[in-house]
């Protein structure tokens, strides 16, 4: 089979100097796991930054790619409810642990240090495996998991988001940010975004957002408070950074404030006493439970959402995928075809 295989990690090189695509050997199943025909497998940031050295515990050679979606190829003698050709989701996960509040100390995400969905074919757990909604085809399919995995939890998991909330999706594009849009939207919430892009403000209100305001202008939270009517009462954020500061400051009272990523570093600062005078609530999130993905699917199948893809690209030019991740060029999913006939 033809595998993706990241071979040295390195920020300002070309990804076609860290990656080949070569010849691999289909893995070997044990009597609980499937051998998936990968069809579609979708970029996240963590692809990206593990290629550019950016994350702990790298483990080279690797097949990257944590979303995928396929058909069944072959499975073990214990597997009962997949057979040959059913369409398939993977569930990106590995070892959640006991606990719905937080992850195990042993959790992973597929894709390293195991290999991941850049292949051809990979092994998954059964338990790992779901049927794919029916309004879906494989390539919107394979938009989800990680992303939608990480904007489920933090919307209703942790936000715990009700039908009368404005919500503020910061950085919208990205994949989180995206579909934790059309989520919101889909609950009946009033939904604003920022960015850095006057087109991707555009995109995300032709998506059903309200409106947006543009983060470099410097009075940027005055203008989202004046559109807003001065209610912010969810925030879902993977930046961080300075405008952390910001989101104290404008959130309602009683405002969740939800941080799934950090991707500009520390707050400059942090008025805790606004934090407890406007009883604020800081919830960190990251990815999400067996239980957070069946609910996402549920979700997906009850409102016939559909995502946001930004461009399909064959596997012969995923260095184009990757640039175009890197450049920040996109709004939605990236995704490549890995195998044909879909």
């Amino acid at each position: 089979m033809r595998s993706l295989v990241l071979h040295k990690t390195d920020k300002g090189k070309k990804y076609s100097d860290l990656f080949r695509i070569e010849e691999t050997s289909l893995p070997e199943l044990s009597d609980d796991e499937v051998l998936v025909k990968v069809h579609f497998a979708s970029l996240n940031h963590r692809d990206l930054w593990i290629a550019e050295g950016a994350y702990s515990k790298i483990r080279l050679p690797v097949v990257l790619g944590s979303d995928g979606a396929g058909t069944v190829h072959s499975a073990g003698k214990n597997v009962k409810n997949f057979f040959r050709d059913d369409k398939v989701l993977i569930y990106p996960c590995r070892n959640w642990g006991e606990s719905e509040d937080f992850q195990d100390r042993s959790f992973q995400i597929l894709g390293m240090p195991d290999n991941g969905t850049f292949a051809e074919y990979v092994r998954i757990p059964q338990s790992a495996l779901y049927k794919i909604p029916a309004h879906l085809d494989l390539s919107m399919a394979s938009a989800f998991p990680l992303a939608g995995l990480t904007a489920f939890r933090a919307l209703y998991t942790k936000a715990v988001l009700k039908k009368d909330d404005t919500v503020l999706i910061t950085g919208s594009g990205g994949g989180v940010s995206a579909l934790a849009l059309m989520f919101a939207v889909a609950s009946g919430a009033d939904v604003f975004v920022t960015s850095g892009s006057e087109q991707k403000i555009s995109k995300a209100v032709s998506l059903g957002a309200k409106g947006g305001v543009k983060y470099n202008n410097r009075e940027w939270s005055k203008e989202l408070l004046s559109l807003t009517g001065n209610k912010i009462d969810v925030i879902i954020d993977g930046t961080g950074g300075k405008f952390f500061s910001d989101f104290i400051e404008i959130g309602s009272y009683g405002a969740r404030i939800v941080s799934y990523g950090a991707t500009l570093g520390y707050p400059d600062r942090l008025d805790l006493h606004k934090v407890y005078w406007k009883q604020l609530k800081i919830l960190g999130t990251t990815m999400g439970s067996a239980a957070d993905f069946r609910g996402m699917l549920d979700f997906i199948s009850d409102k016939k959402v559909v995502p946001v893809i930004d461009n399909i690209y064959p596997f012969d030019e995923f260095c184009k995928a990757f640039d175009r991740m890197g450049n920040s060029e996109q709004f939605g999913k990236i995704v490549m075809k890995i195998n044909t006939g879909e």
